[in-house]
């Protein structure tokens, strides 16, 4: 069974955006947010999801912008992602729950750990950085970003949007997301406020990530008390893809292990 399928979820009006998300479960098993990286969709991590599902009621949202969530005319940032997703959980009525997160969706759940009134049990993220510093030494890659370039690389991503999101503009998603990806103030990564999140953290890399550095990941486990490494082997940025067994089963041992 498919936890998301992009057709039973819900939409919640932010301003002028409308946010898309969906609810996988049944009642009465703890909660996992589940948040994706750019460009992508709630359905991303499906590979995992098998697993969780099991275990957990997945709650997946559409980034604003992405999927089938419009991106309205607030500037799309990494703290509009952590309101949006504390606005859906506060519609839900959820504020105990573990959070997944992948590169983007990864900064965002920093973000709530790190600012958020919510009573997060477990984070875990995969290919996240988590300081501004972190991504100087990818800028160059940043700032050369296109709707185009993004187009010939990763054209499957595009025909999916295209074909979800109700008011498609990819080169205005794309101008939105470079914007986001280069932000250096205090609405992009939480920085060193990650330390103010005592729960246990999961720092998901692939050991081949070329956008989430290892020494990056080293200073991390080092500022979050209760912080745990995971290097998933001969896996990249989506190492979820590249290596789903392994990941699943790190991730569920994680999540079910004692605090």
């Amino acid at each position: 069974m498919k936890a998301f399928d992009h057709q039973s979820g819900q939409y919640l009006a932010i301003g002028d955006a409308r946010i898309y998300y969906e609810v996988a479960g049944t009642s009465g098993k703890p909660i996992l947010l589940v948040m994706h990286g750019g460009f992508g969709t709630l359905e991303d991590m499906s590979a995992i999801y098998p697993e969780l599902y099991r275990a957990f009621t997945l709650v997946g949202i559409d980034s604003r912008g992405h999927g089938k969530s419009t991106l309205g005319t607030q500037d799309l940032t990494y703290e509009r992602l952590q309101k949006d997703a504390e606005l859906v959980l506060q519609h839900l009525n959820i504020e105990i729950l573990s959070i997944l997160g992948f590169s983007d969706g990864g900064i965002a759940a920093y973000r709530l750990a790190a600012f958020s009134n919510l009573k997060i049990q477990k984070l875990v993220t995969i290919g996240s950085s988590w300081h501004n510093k972190n991504r100087e030494s990818n800028r160059p890659l940043y700032e050369r970003l296109t709707a185009k370039s993004w187009a010939d690389k990763f054209p499957a991503t595009v025909q999916l949007y295209n074909k979800l999101n109700p008011e498609a503009d990819f080169e205005k998603l794309a101008s939105a997301v470079k914007k986001m990806w280069i932000d250096n103030t205090s609405s992009g990564h939480p920085n060193e406020h990650i330390s103010k999140y005592t729960g246990p953290l999961l720092i998901s890399r692939g050991d081949k990530d070329h956008l989430t550095k290892l020494t990056d990941v080293a200073e991390l486990e080092g500022i979050v008390k209760n912080a745990s490494v995971f290097i998933i082997p001969m896996a990249a940025h989506d190492a979820f893809n590249e290596q789903p067994d392994l990941v699943s089963a790190g991730i569920r041992q994680f999540l079910k292990a004692d605090s």
